[in-house]
This record gives C-alpha cells, structure tokens and sequence, in this order.
C-alpha cells in the first residue's frame, strides 16, 4: 500500500512540474516582429510609497527588451532609434532581445507591457521617453533584479502625480541630451545659410522640446547679429505629437506670408509641416533623428544620438561599469562626445552656403565651452536675442 501510495505521490508531482514548465529560451539572438499579446490590464497606477534603498543588480545581459512610447519601432523618431541601438548591440553581442508595444498610451499598460517583458525572460528593459517616468516610479522598486535603462526620462518626470518626485533606484539609469545645443546649431546653420524668415513649430511644451526650441532660437539670433541681418521667428506649440489638419492649415498659413524654413520638432508632428512646406516650395528641418530621408525638403536635423545613447548603457553594464550610469540621470552634450548635433552625410546636407566645415568649427565651440547655450526648460522665461531679432510667440 505505501508503494502504491508513492508511486501516486511520484505521478502527481511530474504532472505539476510538467504543467508549470516553460518554453525553452532561444539560444540566437533574435528580433520581434509583432507586439507580444496583451494580457488584462492592471489597475489604476498610483503614486508608490517612498522607495527604500536597494542594491544595483549583477552586471551583465542576458535579453533586452525594448518598450515602446507613444508609436511604433518605426517612427522614424524616438522609438526607431533606440530600437536601432539595441538591435545594433544585441546582435553584436550576440545576445537575445525582443519589443513590446504598450496596448494604449498609459502608465498602466506601460507598467503592463514591462512585467510582461520580465516574466518573459528580458532582465534589461530600455524606455525611450519622457513619459516613462512615471513607469519607473512603479517598476524600478517592484523588479530590483532587473535593469531600466530609460532613455530621454529626467529627474522631473519620475513622478505620478507632479507632486512627489523620485530619484532614480540603483537598477535605473535616467539619461538625458542637451537638446539646447543641437536646436543651436540648426538655428545657426539655417540663418547663416540664407533663411531670415523662420518658423518653430513644438509638439507638447515639455522640457526637452523647450530646449530645442529656445537653442534654436539663440543659434538664430547669433548667426544673425554676426551677419548684421534682421530676422524673423514664428514660434509655436501644437499641443501634440502627431500632426492633423489644424496644424496643416497653420503651417501653410506660415508659409504663405513668407515663412522659409519650419524646425518641425516633436514626434510625428512634422508631417503637418512636410505636407504645407510642400505646398508653397517651403522647407523643413527634422529633430531627434536624420529625418532627410522622409522629403527632399527637409534640409537638416537636430539629432541627439539615441542610438549611441542607448549602446553606450548597454556596453557599460555589460562591463560591468553600471555603477556610471545606474542611480543617477546623467546629460549627454558635445562635451561627453558626438550625443547632440547635425547629419554631415553627403546625402543629408542640404545647406547651400553654409558649410561642413564651418559647422564643425561651432561644434567644436559649443564642446569646450566657448560658446554657452542657455538651456532654460521654463517656457515662461524666453531666451534673451539681439535687436536683429524679432520672435512672434504665437498661441
């Protein structure tokens, strides 16, 4: 009778271990196609309680999973480029990565989409953009075992309620750009090329987009005070991060009375000015990425190097050197090296006048601290520019 009584207890526990086995783990290093299956959606996000102290997990990689902002791997802004550096380094370092695409815009299937990456393996977990912030205040406490590499995400974005702040946990690593400088160098670059009628036209007027765009205008200002030419900026938000028809309708109306060259800056909102700069012969500069490639109009980008971002963090924490990067919210400018500026491929530089040369010339200066860039975040307080320059701030 014990026999059998084993022999059943034996029987029982194979049947429960096979039950709750696993698939086996891919050995390749290999990429998604589609966004993993949504599974039920938690509840309602809300603001954790003060994080205790907690260790920095082991070093090393072993799957990175990327999840996604607001759009898709291919949006030819943020999550493209990010998507490019772990794809680029995971298949360098021959190690496994896959991506998740958020079921709606929400902290909640944010928070989703990550648990989900974890329980399916990924132990390094890359975000691009601000509006993970409030992601990390969930995730960085409840996974310490797992590195967050959260790319564009600030000190002031890791909050629920714009209440209480956190500082990022000893698994998190906050990396931000000098967004300022790269909107510099394209304000300058336009100005010195021959544009006097400008236009700046922000997605949402949040940190990095004011810095972009008030470096846009003090790099206007300066080519303009040097060259002893009066100029003129339209400057504006659109509320938003796409384009629509609205802000179509706005931009054709820029370009109609005169407006040369819009900085289209905030996601997919360059599609309203593409399609008006189309219209009336206009021309467009991109940001984030070297958007060239979407239209023969777009004549630059301000890029800042989310790719080399992103590769950057990996190798660190691969070496074994997360300790730079991890609990802090570290800036990339041009004095860390190439994070901010403008594509310099031939067939990327579409100015007329103003030359490679002379852009590496003003990089160089904006690198060893020659020229400052103010770098304000404050929409409120707007960039001090010489009497050659006349700024329309326009609701």
């Amino acid at each position: 009778m014990k026999k059998i009584l084993a022999l059943l207890l034996v029987l029982a526990m194979t049947l429960s271990l096979a039950a709750c086995g696993s698939k086996p783990a891919e050995t390749a290093a290999t990429t998604a196609t589609e966004a993993p299956a949504a599974t039920d959606a938690p509840a309602a996000t809300e603001a954790p309680a003060a994080p205790a102290e907690t260790e920095a997990p082991a070093a090393g990689v072993a799957k990175v999973a990327l999840v996604t902002d607001v759009g898709t791997i291919d949006d030819e802004s943020f999550n493209q480029a990010c998507w490019q550096g772990v794809e680029a380094w995971c298949k360098r370092n021959n190690v496994e990565y896959t991506y998740y695409q958020p079921t709606e815009d929400s902290t909640d299937a944010r928070v989703q989409s990550v648990a989900q990456a974890i329980a399916e393996g990924a132990d390094t977990i890359v975000m691009p953009g601000y509006l993970f912030g409030a992601t990390l205040t969930v995730v960085m406490e409840e996974y310490p075992d797992v590195h967050f590499i959260a790319v564009d995400v600030a000190s002031g974005d890791l909050t629920v309620d714009y209440s209480t702040y956190y500082d990022p946990a000893a698994n998190t690593a906050c990396l931000t750009f000098s967004e300022e400088q790269a909107g510099y160098l394209a304000g300058y670059a336009a100005v010195k090329d021959g544009y006097t009628k400008l236009g700046f036209l922000g997605g949402m007027a949040v940190p990095a987009v004011i810095r972009y765009g008030f470096g846009f205008v003090q790099g206007a200002d300066a080519a303009a005070a040097e060259l002893g030419t009066p100029i003129e900026i339209n400057y504006t938000y659109g509320g938003q991060f796409f384009g629509d028809a609205n802000i179509t309708a706005k931009m054709e109306g820029w370009y109609a009375a005169g407006t040369e060259v819009v900085f289209a800056c905030g996601g997919g909102i360059y599609t309203s000015a593409v399609e008006a700069a189309k219209l009336h012969n206009g021309k467009v500069i991109g940001v984030d990425v070297d958007q060239s490639y979407i239209d023969e109009c777009i004549v630059t980008s301000a890029m800042k190097q989310l790719q080399n971002v992103t590769e950057t963090v990996l190798d660190a924490l691969n070496n074994g050197d997360w300790a730079t990067y991890g609990g802090k919210v570290s800036n990339f400018s041009l004095a860390e090296g190439e994070y901010v500026g403008l594509p310099t491929d031939a067939d990327s530089w579409r100015l007329s006048t103003f030359t490679v040369d002379e852009y590496e010339a003003l990089k160089a200066k904006l690198a060893d601290g020659s020229v400052v860039v103010d770098n304000n975040s404050d929409d409120n307080v707007k960039p001090t520019v010489s009497d050659k320059t006349t700024v329309n701030y326009i609701g």
